[in-house]
């Protein structure tokens, strides 16, 4: 048996567990000699927390968002001089005061090499578990809060990939692409051709990896559905040609490819800019629009017919491969496209949920112009918007005047053609006379 006093002798000695010595780093790095050495200090802290498990690396996190508060006597102590004397200076006082700590040992840990991408991914990670876990909203917010400064539109770079961009990058837009899938490289080779174009930003801190990007087709006139867009035709003259021809350029797919950079908003800049790339290249465009998904109509719609008792619609939307019927599909098109038009103008009450897509283009100033039947008929679009696509148009006369109309609160700024969809009625069928139903009693979905 080992003597009890090298026991504890040895257990003085031994090495911390891996989470308490992030939990001393931490602490180091936020101390006068972490200032002095932080750029060291901060390369041990991401190396240990590289090498965690989840357990642990959830344990740092919970230590991170429960602890480094503002000091609570401090705080009451400046906001009581604020509330005597309402100065600059007091004002000043009291937002340093309430400055949490957090936010200056965050600043730190990014001081080391790939800090910012370690941060964007511990923002990621902890995403999942803030319904959960609330307390975990206040490091999810000091991530934000610093995340939306470091990636301010200053420091991003627009860059346009082609077939030519690194492999890295490549790969990556067959990763990220979150709209419409990227089957295989020959497929991104179609959508990188020359009546094709792609632009991403991206930010020196991340030099190789895209933080969002969007996909554009120039094509004459607006486009109403996907499938043609998304066709594996490789022919290169044919698509050099079509590009001199073309007058319209298409947006069909922004995706964000870094989940912890979620709510820093920069794809208003991007759509901005890539519009400005295509005007210097291609002079002849007129028209600047999106092909876009409807990702809440389908969820909106079954809660309005369950609240409306219309088992109905609801049992024929529901049926497999109804849109491959051409006289099921013309039987339901007046209605789901009237109640999409609905969905897409209603008014924003308190509580309701605006389309997730349109909230980001209507937000940006575009127009509601067109809402087109069955524009992607591939099976995530048929379960999310029953196959329905919209053609935001982005005028630029009108884009701050949209914009402002959207922020207050007013009707949605929409084309004739979506007011007439508003409009339509389909006519009621009399009902056999042996049945006994009078029309007054039957309702129909199309109402």
């Amino acid at each position: 048996m080992r003597p009890a006093s090298r026991t504890l002798a040895d257990a003085s000695t031994a090495e911390p567990a891996p989470l308490d010595r992030a939990k001393q780093l931490a602490a180091a790095l936020l101390s006068e000699r972490g200032e002095a050495s932080g750029a060291l200090i901060a390369r041990q802290l991401h190396d240990v927390l590289h090498a965690l498990d989840a357990g642990d690396r959830h344990g740092f996190q919970r230590y991170l968002a429960t602890e480094f508060r503002p000091d609570k006597a401090a705080l009451r102590a400046a906001a009581e001089r604020y509330l005597a004397d309402s100065t600059a200076e007091a004002a000043a006082a009291l937002a340093q005061a309430a400055d949490p700590p957090r936010q200056e040992l965050l600043r730190r840990m990014n001081m080391a090499p790939g800090g910012t991408g370690a941060l964007i991914e511990m923002r990621s990670e902890i995403g999942s578990r803030l319904r959960g876990e609330p307390e975990l909203k206040l490091l999810d917010a000091d991530l934000k809060h610093l995340l939306a400064s470091w990636f301010n539109r200053g420091f991003l770079e627009l860059r346009r990939i082609d077939w030519q961009s690194p492999a890295a990058v490549l790969e990556k837009l067959i990763a990220y692409e979150a709209v419409h899938e990227i089957k295989g490289w020959d497929d991104l080779r179609r959508r990188l051709a020359p009546d094709r174009r792609c632009f991403a930003f991206f930010h020196p801190a991340l030099p190789d990896e895209p933080l969002i990007f969007v996909e554009v087709a120039l094509v004459e006139g607006l486009a109403t559905a996907v499938q043609p867009l998304l066709s594996r035709d490789t022919d290169e003259h044919a698509r050099r040609a079509q590009a001199e021809r073309a007058d319209t350029a298409i947006f069909y797919s922004i995706s964000n490819c870094q989940d912890g950079l979620r709510g820093v908003s920069f794809g208003n800049f991007l759509i901005k800019q890539v519009v400005e790339e295509l005007q210097a290249e291609f002079p002849q465009l007129r028209r600047f629009s999106t092909l876009s998904p409807v990702p809440g109509f389908r969820r909106w719609l079954g809660q309005e017919l369950a609240c409306d008792r219309d088992t109905n619609l609801l049992r024929d939307v529901a049926a497999d491969g109804w849109w491959q019927d051409p006289a099921q599909s013309e039987k339901l098109r007046p209605g789901l496209m009237r109640l999409c038009a609905r969905y897409l103008t209603r008014p924003f009450l308190p509580g309701s949920r605006i389309d997730p897509v349109a909230r980001f283009h209507l937000g940006n100033g575009a127009l509601l112009e067109r809402i087109n039947w069955l524009g992607d008929t591939a099976p995530r679009a048929m379960t999310e918007s029953c196959g329905i696509m919209v053609n935001y148009l982005y005028d630029h006369d009108s884009i701050a005047e949209n914009h402002e109309h959207f922020v207050r609160g007013e009707p949605i700024v929409r084309s004739p053609d979506v007011d007439t969809l508003l409009a339509i009625r389909q006519p009621r069928e009399a009902a056999p006379p042996e049945t006994g139903v009078t029309m007054s009693s039957t309702r129909s979905y199309f109402d």
